[in-house]
């Protein structure tokens, strides 16, 4: 996670610092003027200036119309004072999230505005690891293709549901897909032929909490942006992820966030981890669309889970009693499990992402009295349960605003590097 800027530096890299700072701001609170950029950085009117010079050249920024919304300098000598803002004709970040039922590619421009998205439907459990990254290769190509059309790359994002080393861009474990220490990045770089273009693997549903946090909308009771909280990523498997004061917590070795391998009945049906009674076996999709009777249906997609949750949330709307009730043990389940995560780690805000949140109406209610009866400290501090702002697209989402955010952070770096190929 990028490291935020919200203070003039004064150090060795007090340009490539304040950099930062500048575009930070603008992309926080919209178009602004120079003199209000000084005054919210501390930074010199001079000093912004020359700032803003960099960032506009480096396609980051761009001068605005009166109109724009910003609030405008008074005019001086040779320059007009026009506000600055987000330059839509700036880097771009493309996202892709290979799950387990589906894969999905979007591109994000430098504000976060959706710019392309796509979702390819396949029940990926039973391809072989080559068939799958062909697909998603596939989807990756297109997208790229369409942006470079249009702008430069920041870099691509890739969601995974299992153990990620972010580092090497190796996903050590997928248990509902069956695949074990794979070189994704590697793979996806051959199969496109983009060898210089930055590639991250990352978990699905800490991406997902970053797309939450990012572009959900979501709000404290004070009314202040929602930065701390705990999110919940329902799908075939069941995910966490934790945002701590706007930044995204991994644990130690980025392994954390396994919440869907919470044992919640010990002698409970046997998990693709290999143990048993975990929490997405009781609480993910396969498990509560088996209760409803839905292990099987027809449609225009027969038998395919997209299919399948259609015909579950029709038949939940319409008062069938065993899709509500299924509905509703799943989220008593998920209730005992978001009461470990709050009792552990202590945050004050869950959000029900993914397949959650379409199924809210029903699921809501059970997770919250199982979370109030559970949390030890419920009565001294209470814990507030939301529905996610973005939904089943907050882990494509947010791999693609990652590319963003660290474009963002680091102003130089991208300017520099974009200097380096024009040259070249």
């Amino acid at each position: 996670m990028p490291v935020s800027r919200s203070a003039p530096a004064r150090q060795r890299s007090l340009r490539e610092h304040n950099l930062a700072l500048v575009l930070g701001a603008v992309a926080r609170t919209g178009p602004q003027s120079r003199a209000r950029l000084a005054a919210a950085t501390g930074l010199t009117k001079a000093t912004v200036s020359s700032l803003v010079d960099t960032l506009v050249t480096g396609g980051l920024l761009q001068e605005l119309g009166p109109s724009a919304g910003g609030v405008e300098d008074r005019p001086t000598p040779g320059r007009p004072g026009l506000p600055l803002g987000l330059s839509p004709d700036g880097p771009v970040g493309i996202g892709l999230e290979i799950n387990v039922d589906y894969i999905a590619c979007c591109t994000v421009d430098l504000a976060q505005n959706l710019r392309r998205r796509e979702t390819v439907i396949a029940d990926l459990r039973d391809q072989p690891f080559g068939v799958v990254l062909d697909r998603a290769a596939s989807a990756l190509s297109r997208a790229l293709s369409d942006a470079h059309g249009h702008g430069p790359v920041a870099g691509v994002s890739v969601a995974v549901p299992g153990l990620v080393d972010t580092d090497h861009g190796v996903l050590h474990l997928a248990p509902n897909l069956g695949w074990r220490d794979l070189h994704v990045v590697e793979e996806l770089r051959r199969r496109c032929g983009e060898h210089d273009l930055p590639i991250k693997l990352e978990n699905e549903a800490n991406l997902a909490a970053l797309g939450e946090l990012w572009c959900g909308g979501l709000r404290t009771d004070e009314g202040e942006p929602l930065r701390t909280f705990g999110y919940i990523s329902g799908e075939i498997g069941v995910g966490a992820g934790l945002v701590m004061d706007g930044r995204l917590f991994r644990g130690q070795r980025g392994f954390g966030g396994e919440l869907g391998h919470l044992p919640v009945s010990p002698d409970g049906p046997v998990c693709s981890c290999g143990a048993t009674g975990c929490l997405e076996r009781i609480a993910g999709q396969d498990a509560i669309l088996s209760r409803a009777g839905l292990d099987c249906v027809t449609g225009p997609v027969t038998n395919s889970e997209e299919r399948r949750l259609s015909v579950l949330l029709e038949r939940a709307r319409e008062g069938d009693p065993r899709a509500i009730g299924a509905i509703e043990e799943a989220g008593q389940a998920l209730g005992s499990g978001m009461a470990a995560l709050v009792n552990v780690v202590d945050v004050d805000t869950v959000v029900l992402g993914g397949m959650y949140a379409l199924l809210a109406p029903w699921l809501f209610e059970p997770a919250r009295r199982e979370l109030e009866r559970r949390v030890v400290g419920m009565r001294w501090a209470p814990v507030r349960l939301l529905v996610s702002g973005v939904g089943q697209d907050a882990a494509v989402r947010g791999a693609a605003g990652l590319m963003i955010q660290k474009v963002v952070a680091d102003p130089a770096s991208y300017v520099g590097a974009r200097s380096d190929r024009s040259v070249g």
